[in-house]
């Protein structure tokens, strides 16, 4: 069984706004200064939103209103700040944007190991209509089988809800067409938006990286949705 992976090795940084928020997050810390205003953060780069949305080489995970705003994610199935995103931050953001038809979300796997590979492949295994929903319950799960000792059993396990069998999941893991399609996802991330780290954000022709908190989010998008 073979699994194509992108071509770059990632090298994550703690960037300032995510040393903020982990220390914001330490019990008993206290952040002197007092309450301030939430500020839209600088974005990394712009692009051309055309260009970002042009559809990749296999079906879109999105949910939302198609004609609401697109906010594009590039997360990784064993990224924890992916994790804590889809957790914590993405039910409370979905109920505000999403449900309301404001903003339509798109989950891009952006693989950066193997084991990411294999995750999405099963997820994706489920149905593509359903492959969002079988990675939010990667996410949370994510503990038991990406820091586990066995992770194909603690994929299986997170993955029972959907129905997924041992012999298809087998089957899935060996189409090698299935694992070139996410390692191009990958490399088109790399070359068109320069995506160097997981979750990486696209909003209004501008790439964020590293997790958005809620607040952050809201400074974005309040000025540009309706």
């Amino acid at each position: 069984m073979t699994f194509l992976t992108s071509s770059s090795a990632i090298s994550l940084s703690l960037s300032r706004r995510n040393l903020v928020r982990a220390l914001a997050l330490v019990p008993g810390l206290v952040v002197l200064g007092g309450a301030r205003a939430q500020t839209a953060p600088k974005p990394d780069s712009t692009v051309d939103m055309a260009v970002a949305l042009t559809p990749g080489p296999l079906p879109e995970l999105s949910v939302g209103d198609p004609n609401g705003l697109p906010v594009i994610e590039y997360g990784s199935a064993t990224c924890p700040h992916c994790a804590h995103f889809a957790r914590d931050v993405w039910p409370v953001f979905k109920k505000a944007y999403v449900d309301t038809g404001k903003v339509r979300f798109i989950f891009r796997e952006y693989s950066r190991n193997n084991l990411d590979v294999a995750a999405f492949m099963l997820a994706r295994c489920v149905g593509d209509d359903k492959a969002y929903a079988a990675i939010e319950l990667l996410f949370a799960a994510q503990d038991s089988w990406a820091f586990g000792d066995n992770p194909l059993e603690g994929l299986m396990t997170a993955l029972q809800p959907t129905g997924i069998n041992r012999d298809k999941a087998t089957a899935c893991l060996n189409d090698q067409a299935k694992a070139d399609a996410l390692a191009k996802i990958v490399k088109d991330a790399d070359d068109k938006f320069k995506i160097s780290g997981t979750p990486s954000f696209i909003i209004d022709g501008k790439i964020y990286g590293g997790a958005l908190s809620l607040g952050e989010l809201d400074a974005i998008l309040k000025p540009i949705v309706k």
